[in-house]
């Protein structure tokens, strides 16, 4: 007779018709997942700072399948994963992880040893990356007695947990994941079920899978996604941006079922090529003076949104408050006169030609709506300051923008300053030598104030290039179906799949 773990493990990785019905008893049936995805980093953000970045779907789905030290919970809090506690010493300059009990998928014991060799190729995955500079300051990584790994800082670096959290920092093993769930693959979907409590290292339990459900994840159009949700064959959509808002099902039957969620990071226009117009700081400028944020997002109707000139969101925990808003005290008919007044000048010394630019964007598409209405804002904005903006795609070379549209990893200047670092921009977008130079000193200070004063630095330097033109924080949003436990709104916009699977007892 096969042990018990094993054969719970065959079961679960029977056929999905099987699977869905056959291991779980009379518990309610799978839970129908649709994902979302053509809204993130419309503008070609991602490839352009080379941030390997996963998609909605892909994050999500290594998180629930792998494991790292720690990992997120539903409300975006770290908790622990293949670590069970850790510790910081007082200078911050150590994180010492205990692990847990247990083995890798193939047998073998998981060891401080075992581990370490995982995080050291983790981090080297990384090298060249936005996150793989956020990480820099992790100078050693030891393997101590028995099951204890130890992580030396350079400096202190208080959002550490969070990184380590991350899908892409999980720990691969060539036999198999250590996470949560089994995935099995059924052509463009994919079914996860959870593991027996013994192999997420838990106490064995009796009757585990009455309380806990598969997932049935598939890709979708945002169009076929909420089709789905309204015919009940839906029951949660993720993945869905400022792109999708104008499909948000808000009718009565669904009331209550769309859920924002409350993040920071990045929303707005970053500068590929530094021609014509957009051959110096003031002329760059010209663009962050002519844009009605509030105007861009009040179409859209969506409520609590709040613009801003700063690269870095406004606000953050920890702000020391030395940098503000640019511009405080002047009007918006003053700044576009002011842009307009600019525009004419460069054409005068162009021969009378206006301003021609070319902005990165998907094609017009029913699913795509709310980028549709962004880039009509912008056309008609940009158009009254005398510039012709333009429609291209992304990846197109010959783009002067690209819209930036991403949700931050962790709440602190350095993530919203390392995504313009000349060592990402290898493929476009411009950056600034200097204030990466000052970034780099403030992630080797110990004194948090010097930290801190010498970040307001790199962004003031930043912003004074025009290199990114902000508008405001990011949209996410979900569609849930109220039944559903497990989900949770956070400021990371990412929401965990095993938490989705269990059912309330």
């Amino acid at each position: 007779m096969l042990p018990q773990p094993v054969l719970r493990l065959s079961c679960l990785l029977l056929a999905p018709a099987l699977l869905l019905g056959g291991c779980r008893g009379d518990n309610e049936g799978a839970l129908d997942i649709a994902f979302v995805d053509q809204g993130g980093n419309a503008g070609g953000g991602a490839a352009t700072a080379r941030d390997l970045r996963l998609t909605s779907a892909a994050a999500h789905m290594r998180a629930a399948t792998e494991s790292g030290l720690v990992t997120l919970n539903a409300a975006g809090e770290v908790v622990p994963a293949l670590a069970d506690r850790w510790i910081v010493t007082e200078d911050g300059l150590s994180f010492i992880f205990r692990l847990r009990e247990g083995q890798w998928p193939d047998g073998t014991d998981l060891t401080a040893e075992s581990v370490r060799r995982r995080l050291r190729a983790a981090l080297r995955r990384l090298d060249g990356t936005p996150l793989g500079l956020d990480l820099a300051g992790v100078e050693e990584v030891r393997a101590m007695a028995g099951r204890v790994v130890e992580l030396r800082l350079a400096a202190p670096m208080p959002y550490l947990l969070q990184m380590l959290a991350q899908p892409e920092m999980v720990l691969l093993h060539e036999g198999g994941g250590t996470g949560d769930m089994l995935l099995q693959q059924q052509g463009r979907s994919a079914v996860l079920v959870m593991r027996p409590p013994e192999l997420r290292g838990l106490p064995e339990e009796v009757d585990w899978n009455e309380h806990v459900r598969p997932l049935l994840l598939q890709p979708m159009t945002m169009g076929q996604a909420l089709s789905g949700f309204a015919e009940g064959t839906i029951d949660v959509v993720l993945g869905a941006g400022i792109a999708e808002w104008p499909l948000a099902s808000t009718g009565p039957l669904s009331r209550g079922t769309v859920r924002l969620d409350p993040v920071v990071g990045l929303f707005g226009l970053q500068v590929r090529r530094s021609e014509g117009l957009l051959a110096t700081d003031l002329g760059r400028e010209v663009l962050a003076l002519a844009i009605d944020r509030a105007a861009l997002i009040e179409q859209l109707g969506i409520g609590g949104w709040t613009p801003t000139t700063r690269m870095v969101a406004p606000d953050l925990p920890g702000d020391a408050g030395l940098v503000g808003e640019r511009w405080a005290g002047t009007t918006l008919a003053a700044r576009q006169a002011a842009a307009a007044l600019r525009v004419a000048r460069w054409s005068a010394g162009n021969g009378g030609q206006r301003p021609r630019l070319r902005l990165a964007l998907p094609a017009p598409s029913a699913d795509l709506p709310g980028l549709d209405r962004l880039f009509a804002a912008l056309v008609s904005q940009m158009g009254a300051a005398g510039i012709v903006l333009e429609r291209g795609t992304p990846g197109d070379p010959s783009a002067d923008l690209m819209l930036v549209d991403r949700v931050a990893r962790y709440a602190a200047p350095e993530w919203f300053l390392h995504q313009f670092d000349c060592r990402v921009q290898r493929s476009g977008g411009l950056c600034v030598s200097a204030a990466d130079a000052l970034v780099a000193d403030a992630m080797a200070a110990a004194d948090p104030a010097t930290r801190a004063q010498l970040l307001a630095q790199a962004e003031e330097t930043l912003t004074a290039a025009n290199v990114f033109i902000p508008f405001g924080q990011p949209i996410r949003w979900s569609q849930v179906r109220s039944n559903v436990t497990g989900y949770t709104p956070n400021a990371w916009g990412f929401h965990p799949l095993p938490p989705m699977a269990q059912i309330n007892r």
